[in-house]
């Protein structure tokens, strides 16, 4: 065999060889926005409104079921590898919540290892119910109390 034909020959293989290990290559796709902890700095739970919040980090990619209940910035990597299904290996999920007046009662940030949800970081208002025990919000339902009804009305 001569070496321009080896050549030819070695160069033949060389593609599709190439090609098979390309398809090998995992491949990144990112989904969604979620703001970086110096972007959610800017934002002071019981200050910033929730107009103010647009301006600071963008619009959510989902709101609460509820009207205004809360927005939620959801992110996700994914891994796709030659003919494998692809593959979710990270996601954040940020939750900002609003009082009834419209600013911002909580921001937490969410993570997903191993299935399972784990909070990365918390910053919460007070609820407004330090003081009081269970046994006293029992006593207080008392007189809330209609066994009217329970009673079928036909």
């Amino acid at each position: 065999m001569t070496t321009t034909r080896r050549r030819l020959i070695l160069g033949a293989l060389a593609v599709p060889a190439s090609a098979v290990l390309a398809g090998c290559t995992p491949i990144y796709r990112n989904h969604g926005y979620v703001p970086s902890d110096d972007e959610l700095v800017q934002v002071v739970v019981g200050q910033t409104t929730r107009d103010d919040l647009e301006g600071l980090i963008g619009r959510p990619s989902a709101q609460g079921v509820l009207t205004g209940s809360g927005w939620y910035y959801v992110g996700s990597r994914w891994e796709h590898y030659g003919a494998r299904a692809p593959r979710e290996i990270r996601r954040e999920v940020v939750a900002i919540s609003f009082d009834p007046s419209g600013l911002v009662a909580n921001v937490e940030r969410f993570g997903l290892e191993r299935g399972r949800v784990v909070t990365l970081s918390r910053r919460v208002t007070d609820t407004g119910v330090q003081g009081s025990n269970l046994i006293g919000q029992l006593l207080r339902n008392i007189g809330q109390f209609d066994p009217g009804g329970f009673i079928d009305q036909e």
